[in-house]
């Protein structure tokens, strides 16, 4: 197994090689979680590995309560599917916990003024309420508590890595905080053991090949509790060098006809510590050019960025690739960009970048 055989695995384990999921939420199960902060560009990432799918559906799976948006693993906003929840939060929470200390401290947040939010914010969403982080804050302050900025912001992922609070139906465009317990049924209880086991067993099977390093990166877990998470799987997963997978299946032939155009943040890129295997340019560009940008992938390759422009109506699209395309690959991204306003269902143009000479309209 060389560096781009390690790229292929991963492009075939991460499911843009064809999948069998039908749903969302199964994607995501697989996937274990999906770094979520960008939240449009977080369920077209999910769109891309399930092409049947619209954007309009993956947003009735928010509503619904079978996908929720909260913060787990590292310091910031991650999809996961909501039978996996709790567990999950009790694994990763307490790591996040620690990492935020320093902004705790800064911001004068101790565990008195938790508290008080937190009982607060159950007055206020019991009976099954879906409320604004606005008018909690309303609540907060007609209760004597001044909270703004990125104090609210810290209070509010306290109370989500507490399993308190987890996200609600959005109300237009607005996000809303929902009581975990009335948003999800109850699921059984994991040891730390038990967790640790599963969420390697998850992360391998669904990024392998990837090393220790990689997985700790992505977890936010210490490197301690990586390696038992993988000792307790010795019997499951295989070992290339530093690198654990799963057994997977390759394409009959390289995946050179299709280009995925990724969403900032896809867990293609952040869910490694080392992204070189995906990153040998023929054209000599460094690695460290390449930033968390919409990044272009071909075959588990990234052969270019883009970047797009959202209006109400309309989707521009500008891709910029690092060497000249063949003829298959124009055609390649005109199936992109197809797929991206289908999934949308907004009209959306692709103009020529610098680097290319593309004169393609949708």
């Amino acid at each position: 197994m060389n560096v781009a055989d390690i790229a292929k695995h991963r492009f075939v384990s991460q499911q843009f090689a064809g999948t069998d999921f039908k749903t969302a939420s199964e994607l995501v199960s697989w996937l274990g979680a999906v770094q979520g902060q960008e939240y449009a560009q977080s369920k077209w990432g999910l769109g891309l590995r399930l092409p049947h799918l619209t954007d309009a559906e993956i947003e009735q799976d928010f509503t619904d309560g079978t996908l929720l948006r909260t913060h787990m693993l590292r310091p910031t906003w991650h999809v996961v599917a909501a039978p996996d929840i709790r567990w999950m939060l009790q694994l990763t929470a307490p790591r996040v916990h620690v990492a935020s200390g320093f902004m705790y401290r800064k911001l004068e947040l101790d565990t008195s003024l938790f508290n008080r939010c937190n009982d607060l914010m159950i007055r206020e969403l019991e009976g099954g309420k879906h409320l604004t982080r606005d008018t909690l804050n309303q609540a907060f302050k007609r209760n004597g508590i001044d909270i703004s900025g990125f104090r609210l912001s810290y209070v509010m992922m306290n109370a989500e890595l507490e399993g308190l609070i987890c996200s609600g139906a959005r109300q237009g465009n607005q996000f809303t905080y929902a009581l975990l317990d009335e948003r999800v049924a109850p699921t059984p209880t994991f040891t730390k053991e038990e967790a640790l086991a599963e969420l390697a067993r998850r992360y391998f099977t669904s990024r392998g090949p990837a090393t220790l390093a990689d997985f700790a990166t992505w977890s936010g877990l210490t490197l301690t509790d990586c390696r038992k998470g993988v000792q307790f799987l010795d019997t499951f997963l295989k070992k290339f060098g530093d690198y654990y997978f799963t057994d997977v299946a390759q394409p009959a032939k390289p995946d050179l006809d299709r280009i995925h155009l990724l969403p900032v943040y896809d867990e293609f890129i952040m869910g490694y510590k080392d992204r070189s295997a995906s990153m040998i340019f023929r054209n000599g560009l460094p690695q460290t050019t390449i930033s968390f940008d919409n990044l272009i992938m071909a075959d588990g390759q990234i052969i270019g960025a883009w970047k797009r422009n959202v209006s109400s109506k309309t989707i521009e699209v500008t891709p910029n690739f690092f060497e000249s395309l063949t003829d298959s690959q124009r055609n390649a991204l005109t199936t992109s960009i197809q797929h991206l306003q289908r999934f949308t269902g907004r009209p959306v143009t692709c103009r020529s970048s610098s680097r290319n000479d593309l004169e393609h309209k949708e």
